[in-house]
């Protein structure tokens, strides 16, 4: 059972995958969720197009006044220390995380991911589909807020505890 794990979600503001907005995070160890996190990011590009901001429901009003990337990254950093990262398609995800650290210039540290949408697919054929809050609600947890970037983390992990 894999017991020790950071679910990743974010959100961004455009078709760029830099453009992160939000992230969430939460923290696994030993079986249990220890720790959540949360925050807007000012994006990079920074401008919101009408069909991400409809997903989320994120403007340019929501994260002018927030830190860029960098600044929030270290504060996640020692929070996810030495842990697998878990996202729902993480294809997404690992894509925004790389994105982001080559448009800051930043040393990636290659993160290992697992991908819950993946392992969904192999162990729960007989789902009508495998989206997350279908998914999550199989494993017993209601997803409320959806593309709220902490509330999708949430839903990661508890569906990475049951499945991974």
């Amino acid at each position: 059972m894999f017991r020790d794990f950071a679910a990743i979600d974010f959100e961004t503001a455009n078709e760029q995958p830099s453009s992160v907005c939000s992230v969430g995070i939460v923290v696994v160890r030993d079986g249990s969720i220890t720790d959540k996190f949360y925050s807007l990011i000012q994006p990079e590009p920074n401008y919101y197009t009408y069909a991400n901001s409809r997903i989320h429901g994120l403007t340019d009003k929501d994260t002018d006044n927030e830190e860029v990337f960098p600044k929030v990254w270290q504060q996640i950093e020692p929070l996810i220390e030495g842990l697998p990262l878990v996202a729902h398609n993480k294809g997404f995800d690992e894509a925004c995380l790389k994105a982001a650290f080559k448009t800051y210039q930043m040393d990636y540290p290659d993160y290992v991911f697992y991908c819950t949408l993946a392992e969904s697919r192999r162990q729960l054929k007989y789902l009508p589909n495998h989206q997350l809050h279908t998914v999550s609600a199989d494993c017993g947890f209601i997803l409320e807020n959806h593309h709220n970037a902490l509330a999708d983390a949430e839903a990661c992990a508890e569906i990475a505890l049951q499945l991974l």
